[in-house]
């Protein structure tokens, strides 16, 4: 804030300076404003005449909303639009292992619109309260099943408040005959989850995926690598984010945020655990034996300590060259007794013993170099060695750092398909928020990238259009950018007031001719006039020297 009243000042400086330099000049042009007034009369009203009506600035661009509709095969769209909750089911479910208090989920979920809406009528789901437990899910149109064709999901998120621990990931609930939307919770299983997710400062998108291991039929969560990609603005911008991702049947992935790919990869190669076990591992039952040596180098058992070798040669010895300053103050102590303390009047010395004054340091020592007794200051040791040791050597028996041998992995298998997942039958939203107000909106899963791209346009991008139509001006940016990141103060007095103050230097600090106006007023000869009749003079004082030495020629 200091800076950017800095920053005022500076600016009015420079105004001022200009203004200054303005009058300078200003005076020297008040005789010509008054002698060429008359004759800017006339084209003032001519001016005036021909002066066309003051137009008022365009008005901000206006985009209307209409809700999207699909424009290809779809398993699931919403939009919210209709205002309701139709088709979702909120979960009556607890938590198992939860206290009873907080192991309901009992959180409220309403269809709004989003605060400071820039397009009225276009309504999304919001996660409304905080600190509870919140469970929403709505059936597909028809079951997913992984074949021949791409998986995509997209919606929207718009952190109203800032994040400070909650996810809004979403989860593609499994077809399964147990399952039962009512019932919906942590527990529920799931195909893929897939979202945003932060804690503190860890920023996180989620794509994780459960795989069905075909040996021993149990799942394992299998989580893609974390994005290269600085997540942090997604979370605190308070801007409608679009969260997007395809999986291919070649098994490559793709997430994307705001259409653009923040993550990839492939489902064999880049996830944690990887999906096919090793085909070889180390044999739990093998150990090391015990004449295994792992010492690559030894103490060389030839070496013998040098006869003048000194081991107890101290590392510091006093400084015999040292001479003690003159006026140390020998006799006089570092510290002494404080003259002005005075004994607490409830001092007990039953109960506290003898009191003693603190002590302070001696005032006599601070105009001397020392007190006390004097010693000489302590010096590295030259002849000092330290514990003889023997030099190191090669290891001639060195057999390597002990591995325990391979063997073949009991466990393995090979999935080459592992995009060919649980089919799933639901979508749902299992979340738990410390942050109020989170806002989703248009869902789509489908499996073709141009319906995904169409529904994202006629939503997020109609999103996006009005809040660029109404976003401030350059300069309303940078006052905002500013705001938020103080040292650009700096920079724009560098690169706007520094440039202005050398404009005014320059351009209004040079002395200004007199112009035509000026000799009209007083009838005074103009310089070129001036300059003839200099010349004229000139050679007519020459004529008249060489008139003057002729005549004395004549005479003498």
């Amino acid at each position: 804030m200091e800076l950017k009243w800095l920053l005022y000042a500076t600016l009015l400086a420079l105004g001022s300076l200009a203004v200054q330099a303005h009058d300078m000049d200003g005076d020297n042009d008040a005789d010509d404003v008054v002698d060429i007034e008359d004759d800017l009369d006339d084209g003032i009203e001519e001016v005036e005449e021909s002066k066309p009506e003051t137009s008022t600035p365009p008005p901000t661009p206006k985009v209307t909303y209409r809700p999207p509709v699909p424009t290809g095969e779809v398993y699931f769209v919403e939009s919210f639009d209709k205002g309701t909750l139709d088709g979702w089911i909120l979960s009556r479910a607890k938590k198992d292992d939860t206290d009873d208090e907080i192991a309901k989920y009992d959180g409220k979920w309403e269809v709004q619109d989003m605060k400071d809406t820039k397009l009225p009528g276009d309504k999304g789901l919001v996660l409304v309260t905080r600190a509870k437990h919140h469970a929403i899910s709505s059936k597909l149109s028809k079951p997913f099943v992984f074949d021949t064709k791409p998986l995509i999901i997209q919606y929207e998120v718009n952190f109203q408040n800032g994040i400070e621990c909650g996810g809004a990931y979403v989860k593609l609930l499994s077809k399964t005959p147990e399952l039962n939307l009512d019932q919906f919770h942590d527990k529920t299983p799931y195909t893929i989850m897939f979202g945003p997710d932060k804690c503190g400062e860890d920023y996180k998108l989620h794509f994780i995926f459960r795989h069905k291991n075909p040996k021993t039929g149990k799942y394992e969560e299998k989580h893609a690598k974390r994005p290269d990609a600085d997540l942090k603005t997604y979370f605190t911008d308070k801007k409608t984010h679009l969260y997007t991702l395809v999986l291919n049947p070649d098994n490559s992935f793709e997430i994307l945020v705001d259409q653009t790919v923040v993550n990839s990869g492939n489902l064999l190669n880049d996830m944690s655990p990887p999906v096919n076990p090793p085909r070889e591992i180390e044999d739990p039952n093998d150990q090391k034996p015990e004449d295994w040596d792992e010492r690559p180098k030894i103490p060389d058992p030839d070496a013998v300590k040098p006869d003048d070798w000194d081991e107890d040669a101290p590392a510091k010895i006093a400084d015999e060259n040292a001479v003690k300053p003159e006026g140390w103050l020998d006799d006089e102590p570092e510290y002494v007794a404080d003259p002005d303390a005075e004994k607490p009047e409830d001092w007990d010395e039953d109960m506290d013993g003898e009191w003693e004054a603190p002590q302070i340091a001696n005032p006599k020592c601070e105009t001397a170099p020392g007190c006390g007794t004097w010693q000489r200051p302590m010096i590295d040791n030259p002849n000092y060695k330290g514990k003889w040791k023997p030099p190191m050597i090669d290891n001639v028996n060195y057999q390597g750092i002990w591995k325990p041998r391979k063997i073949p992995n009991p466990d393995f298998f090979e999935d080459l398909e592992p995009f060919k997942m649980t089919p799933f039958s639901a979508v749902g939203l299992e979340l738990w928020s410390m942050t109020s107000d989170i806002f989703f909106d248009n869902f789509i899963i489908c499996t073709e990238r141009a319906v995904a791209d169409d529904w994202a346009s006629d939503g997020w991008g109609l999103k996006k259009a009005a809040d660029g139509a109404a976003e401030p001006g350059v300069v309303g940016q940078m006052m905002a950018a500013a705001e938020e990141r103080p040292w650009l103060w700096v920079v724009y007095i560098l690169t706007v007031a520094l440039p202005v103050f050398l404009v005014v230097l320059f351009c209004c600090s040079g002395k200004k001719q007199p112009n035509a106006a000026e000799y009209k007023k007083t009838d005074a000869p103009q310089p070129d006039v001036m300059d003839e009749e200099k010349e004229e003079e000139k050679d007519k004082g020459d004529k008249e020297e060489e008139e003057e030495e002729a005549n004395d020629e004549k005479l003498g």
